[in-house]
């Protein structure tokens, strides 16, 4: 028989600590804790205009317009199907031994629309943003629970997110 390897101490599933160690203005934080992650909520809504530019090593880089869409009755947005920039209301700090992963709530996904979001690197700290799609129109209300955060526990670095994003909307 084989010796069966022992996984690395470096590396477990999910994170386990407390969140409210890693994330500032939450609106109802015991509400917001779930199982295995944290629901961010919208704070604003954005259209993206003009052009944007990328390349490869972000000499070129320009980012579109974002026009803030208006609230309704200080309320809700009623968004039309589309893309949209949202930002979120909490602000998040990533350890230097995680990264974080965005996925939609399955309620968003129910009404046709979902949340696309990139890895929230080791370091990272702000009021990160998200891009959601909406196959349909969609009414949603401020501080509506939208996203889930989860946290991977990895290997911890001395240096972590250094990029132009870090303290975003703080």
């Amino acid at each position: 028989m084989s010796e069966e390897k022992k996984p690395s101490s470096d590396f477990s599933a999910v994170w386990m600590d407390d969140f409210k160690t890693i994330i500032r203005d939450a609106v109802d934080f015991d509400k917001q804790v779930q199982v295995n992650g944290f629901d961010l909520t919208v704070k604003e809504v954005f259209l993206l205009k003009g052009e944007g530019v990328i390349d490869f090593d972000n000499s070129k880089r320009i980012l579109p317009e974002y026009e803030p869409v208006p609230l309704i009755d200080n309320d809700y947005w009623s968004l039309p199907a589309g893309s949209y920039v949202i930002r979120y209301n909490e602000i998040v700090s990533v350890p230097l031994d995680a990264l974080g992963i965005i996925q939609p709530r399955s309620t968003l996904l129910r009404m046709g629309g979902t949340i696309v979001g990139a890895w929230w690197d080791a370091g990272y700290s702000g009021r990160g943003q998200g891009l959601m799609i909406l196959t349909r129109p969609v009414k949603i209300y401020k501080n509506a629970r939208v996203a889930q955060i989860v946290f991977l526990r990895t290997k911890k670095v001395t240096k972590g997110y250094q990029g132009t994003y870090q303290n975003e909307a703080k």
